[in-house]
């Protein structure tokens, strides 16, 4: 009964914002369009049939191999978790970025604070770019970083590796010296296994 009145109350003032609202495991989802979040960001936070006060987690993803490679969608996305304290429910909003080259979406730091750290993990993660963000950054890999690791197009042994070199004294980058291999499993077993 819950989840009925908070879908009602989702599509009743989110209205033309909504692209997409679904259930999945007991929690509602919903697509916001990219050019109406920051507007629908407000809205869920202060309207009083609503009142998500809490961001609790927001990151990005990459759809370009979901499915098996058989989506169709934008590549990228940027998911939000939200708690209402006051109704007791929780939402989780998706809202997919435009342009795959180079995903850009508005910051809700102003909206929700806390939405700082995780906007810049999810831009030095996915490359998603938050406008209006007040120190948009790398926060876990270092600045001379290229490339962001989460996308499935990044190579698994990446691009570069870092040490420190004893005689320069300094931290160098140079090419990966890991070859790329396939493992394939080996199976032992002893002559009378299980017999």
């Amino acid at each position: 009964m819950k989840l009925e009145t908070l879908k009602q109350n989702l599509q009743a003032v989110l209205g033309d914002k909504l692209v997409k609202l679904s259930e999945h495991v007991g929690q509602i989802v919903v697509e916001i369009s990219p050019v109406h979040w920051l507007e629908a960001a407000r809205t869920l936070r202060d309207h009083p049939d609503l009142r998500f006060e809490q961001l609790t987690d927001l990151c990005g993803v990459d759809y370009s191999t979901y499915g098996d490679g058989r989506w169709q969608g934008p590549r990228f996305c940027t998911v939000v978790h939200l708690l209402s304290v006051s109704n007791n429910c929780r939402v989780r909003v998706k809202i997919f970025a435009a342009d795959d080259d180079f995903p850009v979406l508005d910051s809700v730091t102003d909206i929700w604070p806390v939405a700082n750290w995780f906007e810049r993990e999810a831009f030095d993660m996915f490359g998603i770019i938050f406008t209006g963000h007040p120190d948009l950054r790398r926060i876990l890999c270092d600045y001379g970083f290229i490339g962001h690791p989460f996308r499935k197009d990044f190579p698994l042994s990446g691009n570069v590796e870092m040490r420190y070199d004893p005689e320069q004294r300094r931290v160098i980058y140079q090419p990966v010296s890991i070859e790329p291999r396939e493992l394939t499993p080996r199976i032992v077993r002893e002559e009378n296994y299980g017999g």
